[in-house]
């Protein structure tokens, strides 16, 4: 029987649930379990419960058949809790380090009290803490647990579950059970805490509540589900009529209530416009049933509030606020024009096309701050051509990269006319990054984030742990991710990613990425094609060498000797070497190519025709490792300074221990490594297939198909992908020359 039995309810938060359980599981307090629900969430938050529960049996999962609400998933952990006492966590908010301890030894220093109410804080996404505005009331002194006649005050805490630990025994002696619909924490707070004989407090941060940047707080949104409210209160109240010992709290429940009927009306997030009326009249009718005979209204403001409900005068109620509400839009407006004023920065000539109509039928493509035409929006572009081949399809190109734009694409210069013209009135807007800040998402346009990599190294709102990284501005990052409608994803890796570390109302898609279709389908005289170009003779073993970017490092130094690496694997190997698309050209690399031992492959587009001719890829951090494991060929990491770019960058797993293939910590081992057999034994391939497992699951050769028929065409669900035992992969370079040799 563990001390502590933590319910954890789970509904659409992929992007934080690992934090969370992680945030329980690594608490030095042990004597735990985990009972967490998923309340049939659509997203991939019940795979990650399950694979959690695979690694650690502290963790039992109930997978609900239909979605009923925070509440009743709530009960249903409840009937399976086993712990002398219960704790609820929310599923995106994380316990503070070493919470468990102190919460235990406040449990044995007071005797077991019935419940402990501890602290929290708030956590917002730029790295704001606000703590608790009423944490006074925790402070305890040196005194034990007592009765809430002595600390009445904590009817004034936030109406919430999980600042508490409820002793097990006593909840089932109560009958307590969360009811449904919204403010399902009311009539269980203040029921318990009514009932309670021993209360104690523990005056320590325990939980950080997560305030999410893109609203993940049903209680703030507009819907006549606010009513509940009412339903909640008739509960409390019910409780209070069957249990006549405990009157004396019905004054201080009645003015709580009023209180929270006040607070909803008083939200303009809340209530439908329609529906404040009858709120209010559904209020009033409740003040003047419940009011005890012994109340005395608060004074101030809100006791106006108090005599408008008490008389039912909404109209008067509803003057006083549309005087507030009338100043308050006087400042928007005088807000509003500063913006405007800013904008007129853009051009009138933007202004002017902002006001025409969009073009239904206009496509605006941008690929690595409108380098080239590549990477996924370059594979969405070609199957938007075979399906809906109406759309006119426009690129954004810099003028210093115009002279690399295939023959046949259709551009427009940065800062252009036609730029600002395409901008302003393109229905699609793709891109592998962002667009300029100076975009004004119009209503009705169309924003896909395709993006260009599955993460290794920390992203977004990440990067604020390690500002050595970045000196990006967060605020105006989220301005631009705001225009996002649609963010692509590969993987569920990559899902919870950017949910987490770009917190923005976009819908995920799971497609898989469009660039790694080639790698599915290209056949026998694509991969001869590829290594053709490249000059690679049959029966050469051709490794591709891609590090990544290191912030540290403001220009291309390769971190291995590469003419001795040539040296070193003979006359049948060739390497190919590709520096990071931030870097400018190496002259080193240049006097290497001259020499004959390297082929500088820098500049080569599309990066995947190198995939498909490599039989290996090196690589140390990059991205290029999840792409190129479609393939399902040999990965090698070059990881000499592993310590040091994790401690700068940060990364999400650690790639010594879950890397694709071989590693190798030393320009020595690497050269060992690869004149062996190591690079592509059985080991290798084994850790390899779960790499490919984890990481490609979506990859089946259909991902811009997937993208083309949801974004464009409006299909509403997607192309299932083809089970992973069934896809095939581009043929690997020794099963050409196989084939050849044959014919």
């Amino acid at each position: 029987m563990p001390r502590l039995t933590l319910v954890v309810p789970v509904y659409k938060v992929q992007g934080y649930v690992a934090e969370c359980l992680d945030s329980i599981l690594r608490q030095d307090y042990t004597d735990v379990e985990i009972v967490a629900v998923d309340d049939c969430s659509p997203d991939g938050s019940g795979a990650i419960l399950d694979d959690y529960a695979s690694r650690d049996d502290r963790i039992r999962v109930i997978h609900l058949t239909e979605n009923v609400g925070l509440g009743r998933a709530r009960n249903a952990g409840l009937a399976e809790a086993r712990g002398d006492y219960v704790l609820f966590l929310d599923s995106d908010d994380t316990l503070d380090p070493g919470a468990l301890s102190a919460i235990a030894h406040r449990l044995d220093a007071t005797g077991d009290p019935e419940i402990l109410v501890y602290d929290y804080v708030r956590t917002y996404w730029n790295g704001e803490v606000r703590p608790n505005q009423r944490a006074e009331v925790l402070r305890h002194g040196d005194d034990g647990a007592f009765p809430l006649r002595d600390r009445p005050e904590l009817l004034d805490l936030l109406q919430i579950v999980w600042n508490k630990a409820y002793r097990r025994d006593f909840v089932e002696r109560l009958g307590l059970a969360f009811p449904p619909g919204y403010y399902e924490d009311a009539p269980w707070t203040f029921c318990s805490l009514i009932a309670a004989e021993r209360i104690a407090v523990l005056d320590r941060v325990c939980v950080h509540y997560r305030q999410r940047r893109e609203g993940g707080n049903i209680l703030k949104t507009v819907s006549r589900k606010h009513f509940d409210v009412f339903d909640q209160y008739e509960r409390v109240f019910g409780f209070l009529d069957a249990h006549p010992e405990l009157e004396q709290w019905r004054s201080r429940l009645f003015r709580k209530m009023v209180d929270h009927y006040l607070t909803i009306l008083d939200r303009p997030g809340r209530l439908p416009r329609d529906a404040r009326a009858e709120f209010f009249h559904r209020a009033a009718a409740d003040y003047v049933a419940r009011v005890p005979a012994d109340f005395a209204r608060p004074t101030g403001g809100r006791g106006y509030k108090y005599t408008m409900l008490e008389r039912d005068a909404y109209s008067a109620l509803a003057g006083a606020t549309k005087a507030v509400r009338t100043r308050q839009a006087v400042k928007r407006r005088a807000g509003a024009a500063v913006r405007r004023s800013k904008r007129s920065a853009m051009g009138l000539y933007y202004q002017s096309q902002l006001r025409a109509p969009l073009d239904e039928n206009l496509a605006l493509f941008s690929a690595y701050w409108s380098r080239s035409v590549s990477c996924n929006p370059a594979a969405i572009a070609a199957e938007l051509a075979r399906l809906a081949p109406q759309v006119r399809q426009v690129w954004a190109i810099r003028a210093d990269s115009v002279g690399a734009v295939p023959e046949g694409v259709e551009y427009v210069r940065v800062g252009s006319r036609e730029y600002w013209s395409a901008l302003a009135r393109a229905k699609y807007l793709v891109n592998n990054v962002n667009f300029t800040d100076s975009l004004v998402k119009r209503e009705g346009q169309v924003h896909l984030q395709t993006h260009h990599g599955t993460p290794l190294k920390t992203m977004g709102l990440d990067q604020q742990k390690y500002p050595a990284s970045t000196s990006m501005d967060f605020e105006k990052l989220l301005e631009r991710c705001d225009r996002w409608d649609y963010s692509l994803s590969s993987n569920r890796h990559s899902t919870t990613v950017w949910e987490r570390v770009y917190p923005c109302s976009y819908t995920s898609l799971e497609t898989g990425y469009p660039r790694n279709d080639v790698l599915v389908n290209a056949t026998a005289e694509d991969v001869r094609r590829a290594r053709g170009a490249l000059g690679l003779a049959d029966g050469t073993t051709a490794f591709l060498y891609m590090p990544t970017h290191r912030e540290y490092q403001g220009e291309f130094r390769p971190r291995l000797d590469l003419a001795r690496l040539a040296d070193s694997l003979g006359p049948d190997v060739t390497l190919l070497v590709r520096g990071h698309y931030f870097y400018s050209a190496s002259p080193q690399l240049a006097d290497l190519q001259r020499s004959g031992r390297i082929v500088d492959v820098s500049g080569r587009h599309p990066v995947e025709d190198l995939y498909l001719a490599a039989d290996a890829l090196i690589t140390d951090y990059s991205s290029a490792m999840f792409d190129y494991a479609v393939l399902d060929r040999p990965i090698v990491v070059f990881a000499d300074d592993w310590e040091v770019y994790r401690a700068v960058r940060g990364t999400y797993f650690d790639l010594l221990t879950e890397s694709p293939g071989a590693v190798a910590r030393s320009e020595d081992a690497l050269i060992e490594l690869l004149r062996s057999d190591a690079w592509r034994d059985g080991t290798a391939a084994d850790l390899r297939e779960v790499f490919r497992r984890r990481f490609c699951e979506f990859d089946d050769g259909r991902a811009a198909e997937r993208v083309v028929r949801r974004v464009f065409l409006g299909e509403p669900t997607l192309i299932p992908p083809v089970p992973f035992e069934e896809r095939s992969h581009a043929p690997y370079p020794a099963q050409v020359l196989e084939l050849v040799e044959r014919a």
